[in-house]
């Protein structure tokens, strides 16, 4: 590894960081003074930064011997963002075609803490111009994707997301209690799909339905969004069909295999 001279107090301290993280991912039980001579930085400032990563959970020490080690928490981080890259490559030929058959937007959302993060984004043939783009963070209760990811939880997890922050009212139709939003939620189970009826922006409706990895867990969910002036009375069954079929394919893909 290329060693790190003691540089001036302008060098971001997240460069060292990473150099010791990298150090110990190569190496088991290491010592402050064996990466501060690794590393060509003073015992005290590994000291510091081993002691924050250790805080962090990145970095574990030795009781006994006081030997640091690089602990699972990065081998997470890296599986969570793989599985991202995974997910979006295997879902995006089925929301192409979603987005031909359809001509409406389609989303990919996965859970980020206590909301919605969108991964994956086809845009409407008409130019619907929505308030979401990839990477944009959005509430869980107010958001058909966010119903679904909190349907597949535990009913108490659930719970606690929902009260761990005040329930934004977007529009007269969004969900302004923890247990009108709850009382939902085994419904969306059952039925496999959930529903944002203009309850996120007004005029916007949006059905999602769950998507599954190899070990039947939720990790995402798909979504159609498109505006009510083109919703006929058969438009959300046509569009949960269409959607349901797509998540069995790209799931199916991510290694889940449906019960029999």
């Amino acid at each position: 590894m290329t060693t790190i001279q003691e540089k001036s107090d302008t060098v971001a301290a997240v460069e060292k960081a990473f150099a010791i993280l990298e150090c110990l991912g190569n190496r088991r039980d290491v010592s402050v003074t064996e990466l501060a001579q690794q590393l060509g930085l003073s015992k005290s400032s590994v000291h510091r930064l081993l002691q924050t990563l250790k805080a962090l959970g990145y970095v574990a020490q030795d009781g006994e011997s006081e030997l640091y080690r690089a602990t699972l928490k990065l081998f997470e981080l890296g599986g969570k963002a793989l599985e991202n890259t995974d997910l979006v490559r295997e879902a995006d030929e089925d929301m192409r075609r979603l987005g031909e058959l359809t001509r409406e937007t389609i989303h990919l959302g996965a859970l980020d803490e206590d909301a919605i993060i969108y991964i994956h984004k086809i845009e409407s043939d008409f130019g619907l111009r929505m308030q979401s783009r990839i990477g944009r963070r959005k509430p869980l209760h107010s958001t058909a994707i966010g119903k679904v990811l909190l349907a597949h939880m535990t009913p108490s997890g659930a719970r606690a997301l929902l009260e761990s922050q005040p329930l934004k009212i977007f529009t007269p139709q969004t969900l302004n209690t923890v247990e009108a939003v709850m009382q939902i939620l085994p419904r969306v189970w059952k039925l496999g799909f959930a529903e944002d009826n203009e309850e996120a922006e007004p005029g916007l409706r949006c059905i999602a339905v769950p998507v599954f990895d190899r070990f039947g867990k939720v990790v995402a969910a798909l979504s159609i969004s498109f505006p009510t002036m083109r919703c006929d009375a058969d438009t959300p069954e046509r569009y949960t069909s269409l959607l349901k079929a797509a998540s069995q394919s790209i799931s199916g893909r991510l290694g889940w295999r449906p019960e029999a």
